[in-house]
């Protein structure tokens, strides 16, 4: 907890009307294309903060190289509001480096880290900053980080990350890519009359986004798609035999069993768990995702006539099997983009064929876990901990968990710490429950 006997330290502005200077937390690609964003948004000053790393070696180089511009492209003519440039004023590969010339800080790191990084940067001597955007927080990461900052400080939830971006190739760290981006955001702050909360929906809503104030953070944290879909789909022995096999995979991460992982015992998983997490959002006093709208509305639609609107509306009213039902219709329906223009075979696109990125051995012999599943883990498990904590039971994360560990240890010299994993989350718990006594 943060200690209040240290409040007179910091000095923060009540009224804020412009962001002048944002200060990223992190550098990969939903940095880069960030600092493009807030720069065409009339953000005057934009520096990066990446602890010492080959990554980083690799930024500062290029930074030199070119003038220390930063470029992004879109793959899409109707994206091209995404492309642009923008000068990085600082790279920080220390947090004691940072100075006090930050109006915000935006984390674009993974969820999980949110707790070192806030342990990391030297609040008592940033008197300038005024809020923390979380650019794809986790259920409860808006507690978890307000409790140990200044009072004062604004701390607001995106629901996730806005766009589909990456690296523009292998070569490069300082110039992305971005080929979608989400057709709607739900942001949240943990202050009532947040006046940064109304400048961060107006970013979002020139990036040609909806943007939906939620009256709770962890509503907007709540809708997070990975956290529903991915670990039902890729926390299952199928889809780590593909993954970890060692010749190339031939299945696809979103298509129908035996070509992809999608049966009715995953589309039951993901009901299932999507209950149980909709418990534990009820444990915060928000109010649950309606699954199936989130999933059409918010991210893939598919036709009326495929899913009708009643149906839609009154998913969370239905039983369970109807819910899984539907549920096995919209993943039928995606297995091609019912929006695309048929070829001149009448083949629509395919828009399941995604390939699993496969597991690969490093020079020490170490191999190393791919982000999915390796993220999906992370989540679940800290759910189900969190749900522990709260008295929320979730035997369908447990099962999925218990998949994945008892898989990943028959697997010789893995990069990757159980233990260590377990400790962090349980750090992590702590804080967030404290904070939910306060």
């Amino acid at each position: 907890m943060y200690k209040k006997a240290a409040e007179r330290v910091y000095m923060v502005k009540t009224n804020f009307n412009k962001i002048d200077s944002v200060l990223l937390v992190g550098a990969g690609p939903a940095a880069i294309q960030a600092a493009i964003n807030l720069t065409n948004n009339g953000v005057s000053s934009i520096g990066i903060m990446n602890r010492s790393s080959a990554h980083t070696d690799q930024l500062k180089r290029e930074l030199i190289d070119n003038s220390y511009t930063i470029k992004a492209s879109a793959s899409k003519a109707e994206l091209t509001h995404m492309a642009g440039s923008a000068k990085i004023k600082q790279l920080y590969e220390n947090y004691e480096a940072i100075e006090d010339a930050w109006d915000l800080i935006m984390f674009c790191t993974p969820n999980d880290v949110y707790q070192e990084v806030v342990h990391a940067i030297p609040f008592e001597r940033l008197t300038k900053a005024q809020g923390i955007i979380l650019l794809a927080p986790g259920i409860g990461d808006n507690q978890l980080v307000k409790s140990q900052v200044p009072p004062s400080m604004d701390v607001i939830s995106i629901s996730t990350y806005y766009a589909a971006t990456k690296f523009a190739n292998q070569q490069t760290v300082s110039k992305v890519i971005t080929k979608a981006v989400k057709k709607r955001l739900y942001v949240s702050s943990c202050l009532k009359n947040s006046e940064i909360l109304f400048q961060i929906c107006k970013f979002i809503k020139s990036l040609s986004i909806e943007c939906m104030i939620v009256k709770q953070p962890v509503e907007a944290e709540a809708r997070s798609i990975t956290m529903y879909v991915h670990p039902p789909l890729f926390l299952t022995e199928f889809s780590l035999a593909e993954i970890f096999k060692e010749e190339r995979s031939l299945k696809f991460m979103y298509k129908l069993y035996p070509e992809g992982p999608i049966t009715q015992h995953v589309i039951r998983s993901m009901v299932l768990l999507w209950k149980e997490i909709s418990a534990l959002i009820e444990k915060f006093n928000a109010r649950p995702v309606n699954l199936l709208k989130f999933l059409n509305d918010d991210n893939y639609p598919v036709h009326e006539v495929t899913l009708s609107r009643n149906d839609i509306e009154n998913f969370m009213e239905y039983d369970q099997m109807k819910q899984e039902y539907l549920l096995y219709i919209r993943y039928s329906a995606i297995l091609i983009d019912p929006f695309s223009t048929p070829d001149e075979h009448g083949r629509y696109f395919d828009f399941s064929a995604v390939s699993y990125i496969q597991a690969k051995r490093e020079e020490n012999g170490y191999m190393k876990i791919p982000r999915i599943p390796l993220e999906d883990y992370k989540k679940v498990k800290f759910l189900y901990k969190l749900g522990k904590a709260l008295h929320v039971t979730m035997p369908e994360a447990r099962k999925l968990i218990a998949i994945f560990e008892a898989f990943i240890q028959q697997i010789d010299h893995v990069d990757f710490d159980f233990n260590r994993c377990e400790q962090k989350i349980n750090e992590q718990i702590g804080v967030i429950i404290n904070e939910m006594k306060v």
